[in-house]
């Protein structure tokens, strides 16, 4: 067997029968589950999910959570500056970075942001459907 292919023994009800060997490229741990889509109980993290999928998750909720006053503040010295957004707005965007850098690196933000998103992501392994379209199902009803 090759290096990048993952083997998985199928059972077969009958106990008779041998098992199926099935090969596949991914792993049943990505595969498995009611709608293929990986075990929805799976906690570990893949390499994408911890540098990107995770990191992006923190700035929106950093964004839209945590630093909605440096946000705001910045918005509107742009708005007024315009072009010179980079020389008139320094202190509102260091401020803005600042408070980003801190929530970045509180272990305890970072864990609750960890936390909500294996939750998505299990809940999106368990029925199939993400996140995003429950969110504008969610928004339709009200």
């Amino acid at each position: 067997m090759s290096e990048t292919m993952a083997e998985t023994e199928v059972k077969s009800e009958n106990t008779e029968q041998p098992r199926e060997l099935v090969r596949g490229v991914l792993s049943p741990k990505f595969t498995a589950g009611p709608h293929g889509l990986g075990d929805p109980d799976d906690k570990s993290l893949r390499k994408l999910e911890k540098q990107v999928l995770i990191p992006q998750k923190i700035r929106q909720k950093t964004r839209t959570e945590k630093c909605v006053d440096e946000v705001r503040a910045f918005t509107e010295c742009g708005k007024e500056a315009g072009l010179l957004v980079w020389l008139d707005c320094r202190d509102a965007n260091k401020k803005l970075w600042d408070c980003a850098e801190k929530w970045f690196y509180d272990k305890d933000f970072v864990a609750q942001c960890t936390e909500e998103y294996l939750n998505e992501r299990s809940e999106y392994r368990r029925t199939g459907v993400g996140v995003k379209y429950m969110k504008r199902k969610h928004s339709a009803m009200f």
